[in-house]
């Protein structure tokens, strides 16, 4: 990445910053990678509070993830509280990514991935239909103990708008640029600090876009009445 020590030096500073801003970030460890990996479809395209609360509303309606898998998408979306273009694209990714999983290993589970090594484990995560990097790397770090900081489209943005990387730099080296800057065992406090921030950034923006929208209200012009001569 151009200028890359001087975006360390940012990153390094925004990291005690949020650490600062925020209460500690605890973290969160899934045993089976196959909930890592549901959760992160959900969550990629979705606040945090939302896809807890989406996550919360699949565990009492679904019995298990093979139940998931197997559910009409009309299903899920009701599930999910929304019929919209978003609630829609994870209906049809989580169908993807269970579908894959099960004819893989004939269950909705992937226990099978704990037995390999890192980097089996992430080539098979890689091939998944309906996968997609922040997946990948949300399963590797909370389920896999790899080694990565996961990014939604919203994060890039506030790193991007921030001036906190190249802004000509793309996913993947944004990635590897926060990996060598961030050690392995801050790894989740980093992803969910700045996950926090950009939500909160993204909800502060829309805020301020309603207030400068809001159409003026029209004051009303008295007009006097014409006396009778």
């Amino acid at each position: 990445m151009k200028n890359s020590q001087e975006y360390s030096r940012k990153v390094r500073k925004l990291h005690r910053s949020l650490k600062r801003k925020y209460p500690k970030a605890q973290k969160v460890t899934y045993d089976d990678p196959a909930d890592a990996v549901v959760y992160a479809v959900v969550s990629e395209s979705m606040s945090e509070a939302a896809a807890h609360s989406a996550m919360k509303r699949f565990a009492d309606y679904f019995v298990d993830w093979n139940d998931l898998r197997v559910a009409r998408p009309e299903e899920i979306l009701e599930v999910l509280g929304e019929d919209s273009d978003v609630a829609r694209a994870i209906a049809s990714r989580l169908y993807k990514i269970l579908m894959a999983v099960f004819n893989e290993y004939h269950m909705a589970s992937l226990m099978a991935l704990k037995k390999l090594g890192k980097r089996p484990a992430r080539q098979v995560l890689e091939k998944l239909e309906g996968s997609s990097r922040f997946v990948l790397n949300y399963c590797m770090l909370t389920s896999l103990q790899g080694h990565a900081i996961p990014l939604t489209q919203k994060m890039l943005e506030y790193l991007r708008r921030n001036d906190l990387v190249d802004p000509d730099a793309d996913e993947q080296q944004i990635e590897g640029f926060l990996t060598r800057q961030i050690s392995a065992k801050n790894g989740h406090e980093f992803y969910a600090l700045l996950r926090r921030e950009s939500d909160s950034s993204v909800r502060a923006r829309k805020k301020t876009t309603k207030k400068k929208t809001k159409p003026k209200k029209q004051k009303k012009t008295k007009t006097k009445k014409k006396r009778n001569s």
